[in-house]
Formats: C-alpha cells, structure tokens, sequence
C-alpha cells in the first residue's frame, strides 16, 4: 500500500512538474493556426458576377470568395494569429465611398460604413480598393481597441501574432482609387498608433528580444525568445512585405531598433527573426531547418480558396510538420460560400500546441 501511495505521489508530481516545463517553454516552441485576412467580410454576390464578366475563368472572384467572423469571435475559438491589411489614408476620406456600392446600386444587400468610420483620418482596413471593401473593422484603430479589450478581458492568453500587409498597389481595374505610399514616415505612424492603441506593456518588441546583442538576428539564434510565461497577454506584430517596403521600415532602425514591428528579413541579415514561407510544401526542409535554428516562420494552410475547394489538405500536413510556429488558414472553419467539408484544427479541434519539431 505504501508503494502505491508513495507511486501515486510520485506520478503526481512528474506531471505537474512536466506542465510547469510546457508552460515555461519559449514561445517558438508551440505551434498555432491563424487566419489569413483576418478582417474580411464577404462580397456581395452581385458583385461578384459583375467581376466575373471582365474574368469569364471566375479565377479572381473564386480567389475572393471567403470571409471571416470578427476577431474577437475568432480569438475566442482559439486562434492566435491574424493577418491584417492596411491602407494610409493620411486626410480620411480616401475610402469612404467603394465604387463597388454604385456598382451595385439598390441590390446592395447590407449597408456600409454607417458610423462613418471611413471618413476619419488614419489607417484603413481592407483587402482591395473598391471591390473588397467590406471588413469587421474598417480603422485599424477600431482593430487595435478590439484587441486591446479582448485581451484585456483574457489576461492570462497564449501572444497573439499579428501579421500585416502595408498595401499600396495601384490597380488599373475599374480606374481604382490610387493608394498613398508607405514611406519612413507613414511606418512611424503606424509604430505610433499601435503603440497609443495597445500600450507597450502589451508588445513583444524587436528591442526586447534584441537586448544586449549586436543584431536581432544574433539574439535570436543565440539566446533566443522569452518564455511563454513571459509572454502572456502580448503581441508581436510582423511587417509581411518584400525589400523594398522592409528596407523603408528599417530605414534608420537598424537591427530593428525603436522599431515596433519584426520584418520579413532574409537569413543573415541583422534583423533576420520572424520569416514569412507560405509554400509549405515547397520549402518543408528549409522551414524545418530555420525553425530549428531558432526562427520564427509562418506559412500557409491554404490560398485563394484552392485547398478548400477540393478538400486538399496537403499543405496544411506539410505546415505542421514543419514546425512552423503560425499556419495561416482561410478555413479555421468550413466555407458557407460554396460546399466544401475542408477546415485545419490541430487535434480535439484546438488552434495552439507544443511544437513537434522540439
């Protein structure tokens, strides 16, 4: 009898000291599944057939079919990463009349922008100029206030990765509205409106994770990043942009300081830490191998509705197996667009684990 007791005791404190380790292990050490154009609601869908007469193959209406309940609604399910797009609209206004309501006319089928939000100065959330227009929270203010109270609410959450598209591409289609760049400038406005919106009690910053070290890079691959216990209740948002955009972020912020956001940087330079990888099956063995090397990567489940289309889950298996840290998905749950059974959950239907790959 007193084996057993003395066995009980003994299984009893190996498990809660093993769950004290899980909970202490660094943040790259789990993996989570996220959304990909987190604030996208659906289009119209005589908006869409109104495409489909310039694009007679439905390859870009197809790619937009697909929408998402509000980021609180998706946080509450579990997930821990979302991506969000915005537009500089330094005056206000810029958006606030999509040509695709006059497109559309009376068969608009829900109202638009009845606060009047568009109007305000400030960042803009959305996927397209003039015809995905439509977004659960138009200001990327309005965002930054919902994500701070969310949390708020759940102070003891997993950190929530945030990826974000700095989007001023002009489009010829339809004569679209021309976006304002992204300079230096602007990228100090954005810094500056996470900062006032969430608080930098609230951020995993580039400067926390660089500390004493020469380079980002080199803390990363060499001390590595905090533990998740030290990470509870925060955000580290990512700048998912190509060179020329990442080098006008880093502009006078070498190694990323000051800076509020991690960039896509290229292995080996000083602010190389967090990598964007979206071909998972692709590049399964360099996003094993950077991950082991103590990256953080995100890659994708699945793109333009493809996957969900054909119940591909290809890429979503090649995404957990290698180990990167955020997996980026359309379809945390099932299309109500078009029929499809596909949707991506880890096991028992959870969003956020350990990594296999340590």
């Amino acid at each position: 009898m007193k084996i057993t007791i003395l066995t009980l005791a003994l299984t009893s404190f190996l498990a809660f000291f093993n769950h004290k380790l899980e909970v202490d292990l660094p943040i790259n050490h789990y993996q989570c599944i996220g959304s990909h154009n987190s604030y996208k609601e659906y289009i119209d869908p005589r908006l869409l057939s109104i495409i489909d007469k310039t694009d007679t193959s439905r390859r870009i209406s197809k790619g937009l079919e697909y929408h998402h309940i509000g980021l609180s609604e998706q946080l509450n399910l579990g997930l821990r990463a979302l991506e969000i797009d915005i537009y500089a609209d330094e005056k206000g206004g810029k958006y606030a009349h999509p040509k695709g309501l006059d497109m559309v006319g009376k068969q608009a089928n829900r109202p638009y922008d009845v606060e009047g939000l568009m109007n305000e100065p400030g960042f803009k959330v959305f996927h397209v100029q003039e015809i995905d227009f439509r977004s659960n929270c138009l200001t990327f203010k309005k965002c930054l206030q919902e994500l701070k109270l969310w949390s708020d609410n759940h102070p003891s959450h997993e950190p929530i990765y945030i990826t974000m598209n700095a989007k001023d591409d002009t489009l010829k289609m339809f004569n679209f509205t021309r976006p304002e760049k992204f300079t230096a400038e602007v990228y100090d406005q954005l810094d500056n409106v996470i900062l006032t919106n969430l608080g930098k009690q609230k951020l995993i910053l580039p400067d926390d994770i660089r500390g004493n070290f020469p380079t980002l890079e080199e803390a990363v691959l060499k001390k590595g990043w905090p533990k998740m216990s030290k990470s509870k209740a925060k955000f580290l948002f990512i700048l998912d942009e190509g060179k020329s955009k990442t080098m006008d972020y880093i502009k006078n912020h070498n190694s990323l300081k000051g800076r509020v956001l991690f960039t896509n940087s290229s292995v080996g330079t000083p602010e190389a830490a967090f990598l964007i990888m979206n071909d998972a099956i692709k590049d399964l063995q360099k996003i094993k191998e950077n991950v082991k090397k103590g990256y953080f990567v995100r890659t994708r489940a699945d793109s333009d509705t493809r996957e969900a289309r054909t119940n591909d889950y290809r890429s979503f298996e090649a995404a957990k197996e290698s180990g990167a840290q955020v997996i980026s998905t359309d379809y945390y749950l099932k299309s109500t667009l078009f029929p499809s059974n596909y949707s991506v959950s880890f096991d028992g239907k959870s969003y956020f684990r350990t990594n296999s790959l340590f």
